[in-house]
């Protein structure tokens, strides 16, 4: 016994590597395995993949008539899509910015001024707006009214009177040609 104790002793230095490396292996074990533990709830927060199957759709604009609006559905929401008139483009691009609770220019909200493409979800409470059909109430501002609160836009999604505290939200998009665009 004597032999042992004066075997540690004698070399001070690598008993202390023995339980460092014994220290530092317990806590990469214990770390991997808090990782692998907390992995699956992680993953559980990712999208389902038949949702990540519709993060894109392509919309055909060539039957889309000047003045008409079309709803499509993105990610499970309504996207509107309207093809709008000389006039309406003009009416939009002379609105006065001070005259909104949350200003933005028609130039920014459109890639091609006669095409504007909107989430169709009222950035109040989540409802959807009337305006699509052409029997629908367009509001104030000849845009989209939301019946559940009283929210109106203008021709270019633009919050205009109401509670919702900004424009209805533009997508991600790009034109693939003249009469397809990809949204999302």
């Amino acid at each position: 016994m004597t032999d042992q104790a004066s075997d540690d002793t004698a070399n001070p230095e690598e008993s202390t590597s023995r339980r460092d490396f014994l220290q530092i292996a317990t806590y990469t074990v214990g770390a991997v395995g808090a990782g692998l533990a907390v992995w699956p709830i992680v993953d559980s927060i990712n999208p389902p993949a038949d949702v990540l199957a519709l993060s894109s759709t392509e919309v055909d604009l060539s039957p889309v008539e000047v003045g008409q609006s079309i709803t499509v559905i993105w990610r499970g929401r309504p996207v509107f899509v309207r093809h709008r008139s000389e006039k309406e483009i003009e009416e939009s691009r002379a609105v006065p910015l001070d005259a909104m609770p949350d200003p933005q220019k028609d130039e920014d909200r459109t890639q091609k001024a006669e095409w504007l493409i909107m989430v169709g979800i009222c950035t109040h409470l989540g409802c959807i707006p009337n305006g699509q059909r052409p029997t629908d109430p367009k509001g104030d501002f000849g845009g989209w009214f939301c019946p559940c609160h009283g929210s109106h836009y203008d021709l270019s999604g633009r919050i205009r009177k109401g509670p919702a505290p900004t424009n209805l939200e533009i997508p991600a998009y790009e034109f693939s040609d003249d009469t397809t665009v990809k949204i999302g």
